[in-house]
């Protein structure tokens, strides 16, 4: 058993959490710094694996203290990416493997500098986008012996949109806020450059449903920098349904709520409704020479909510859970293979496909059973509160 530190329980941390502790391979140290949110979320998976803890990781002092008494061998901070930075510091001191879900550039840099040197893992970027579509995107690249293009798309959506965003909360509205803000990462006439992040707007089809995709910062990972000069183009947007990318245009550059994001989030939240009835769309195109004839192969697939532990999960809990937890078992059970700043592209998409977690990406699902659970009020609650009934 594997004593595990999980950072966050919110909507990912609460998944991770549980798909770890219910391994039999992982005891959690699952912590969050609201009072209560971690013993709400233990008492919902009903693990004895599971040991909540209330911890404000980002007082370091505090952490420290809480890695020197309780000794977890790894940290997985599902924290905002503002607060990753002081938990790698922590983690490099004490000695253990780091892993996070940061879409955030500079952060990611600043963790790369922290593990120069060290023999412990540090892989950030574990979640979906960035993180698996990097891990699918290299796969279809090793088939060719030339590159010209190589195009990510990533959505979560809402399976019934019905507000003019077209959109719901399903993960951490800072993180959303921060990759609708920040400058964009790809590779342009084979140089790496910076682009507009709700620029590049193009429309795309899949499986006869109309998307829209735009520039957004962080999915492409570490992945421009792998493959500079080798490949002509490179990008990742993100995938919405139509109308929104000039929705959040009129927000974040009419009203100059980029400048302003504390006023952003609040009007998000307010406004725009979480759901469990979410789909999210993977879809990575790779363009170039295979045995002398310029072709084209694709990976592509929509993940739908799931049951796990007789409650209903959405989507986007799924594919970024499984993303790290997966990540995280490649790790321990091969030792000898990672070490220092791990890189998404280094671990490859036949072993996460196969590993225990990684297997919530198989093809094939539908929207049937969440409906069903939802229709029949069967769900479940993903948090027990004390004095409630799970």
């Amino acid at each position: 058993m594997r004593d595990i530190l999980v950072l966050g329980a919110g909507k990912i941390g609460v998944l991770i959490s549980g798909l770890l502790g219910n391994s039999g391979d992982y005891r959690v140290q699952l912590a969050d710094a609201r009072q209560g949110a971690a013993a709400e979320v233990a008492a919902g998976h009903g693990l004895d694996t599971i040991v909540p803890f209330d911890l404000d990781a980002s007082d370091r002092t505090a952490l420290k203290a809480h890695v020197e008494k309780h000794k977890p061998t790894a940290v997985v901070s599902g924290l905002p990416y503002f607060c990753n930075l002081a938990v790698a510091e922590v983690a490099r001191e004490c000695g253990l493997h780091y892993f996070d879900l940061t879409e955030d550039v500079a952060v990611t840099e600043a963790v790369r500098q922290i593990a120069e040197g060290t023999d412990k893992v540090f892989a950030p970027q574990c979640g979906l986008a960035p993180g698996f579509i990097s891990i699918a995107a290299n796969e279809l690249i090793s088939h060719f012996d030339r590159l010209k293009a190589v195009k990510l798309r990533v959505g979560a959506l809402p399976q019934h949109p019905n507000n003019v965003l077209k959109y719901s909360l399903t993960w951490s509205t800072d993180g959303i806020i921060n990759e609708y803000g920040n400058l964009c990462n790809a590779i342009v006439d084979g140089a790496e450059v910076d682009v507009l992040p709700l620029e590049g707007l193009e429309q795309i089809e899949i499986d006869g449903t109309k998307y829209e995709a735009f520039n957004t910062s962080g999915g492409l990972g570490s992945l421009a920098e792998t493959y500079e000069g080798q490949v002509s183009t490179m990008n990742y947007k993100t995938i919405r349904y139509p109308g929104h990318c000039h929705q959040m245009r009129l927000l974040m550059n009419g009203l100059k709520l980029n400048h302003d994001r504390d006023t952003l989030k609040r009007i998000l939240e307010n406004a725009v409704p979480q759901t469990l009835q979410d789909v999210v769309i993977i879809y990575a195109a790779v363009t170039g020479w295979q045995d002398g004839e310029l072709r084209e192969e694709n990976y592509v697939n929509k993940v739908y909510p799931q049951v796990v532990g007789g409650r209903l999960w959405s989507a986007i809990q799924i594919t970024t859970a499984a993303g790290i937890c997966s990540v995280i078992d490649l790790v321990f059970n091969d030792p000898e293979k990672y070490s220092g700043f791990v890189r998404q592209e280094q671990f490859s998409l036949a072993d996460v496909l196969t590993n225990r977690f990684g297997e919530y990406y198989a093809h094939g699902g539908s929207s049937l059973e969440s409906a069903m659970l939802v229709a029949r009020g069967e769900t479940g609650h993903q948090r027990v509160k004390a004095g409630d009934k799970q």
